[in-house]
């Protein structure tokens, strides 16, 4: 956990952590991140997107799209899906900073949106937060037995 702290963490500081760790491992392939997040659609009030979805950098390796792939199966075997049309690799590729400047394969999930009601009600459900907490370490626990074999 990068984050351990009750407040909000610069981004910048979050990729000097991870980098820091990659660094002790002597190979940044040896690491993995995962930033795991919930989506929003608006400025205020109840909105209808709703969904599951993940980013990977634009140019992102084989392993990090290989560890979305995995986490996006979970999701799946969850019924959740995304809230758009889903691409045939099964994660969308973005810019965003903490992808872009962490050394190690990483992947951003978004677990559904804050401001849609029904994703909101999952969320804050005892079977939502599990469901949440498993597709995570499923889909890691998967990755680390593929880079194993």
């Amino acid at each position: 956990m990068i984050v351990p702290e009750d407040w909000d963490v610069s981004l910048g500081e979050r990729c000097r952590r991870v980098n820091k760790i990659c660094e002790e491992a002597k190979d940044a392939q040896k690491v993995a991140l995962v930033s795991i997040h919930n989506n929003a659609a608006g400025n205020g009030g109840w909105m209808n997107a709703r969904g599951w979805s993940e980013y990977v950098y634009r140019n992102a390796g084989w392993r990090a799209k290989q560890l979305a792939q995995l986490l996006y199966a979970e999701a799946e075997r969850f019924s959740l899906q995304g809230n758009r049309s889903v691409p045939a690799c099964k994660y969308w590729e973005a810019g965003f900073y903490i992808l872009r400047n962490t050394r190690c394969p990483a992947v951003l999930t978004e677990n559904l949106f804050q401001d849609n009601k029904e994703d909101v009600g999952f969320l804050l459900s005892d079977y939502g937060k599990q469901t949440i907490v498993d597709l995570h370490c499923n889909g890691i626990r998967n990755y680390i037995a593929q880079q194993c074999d």
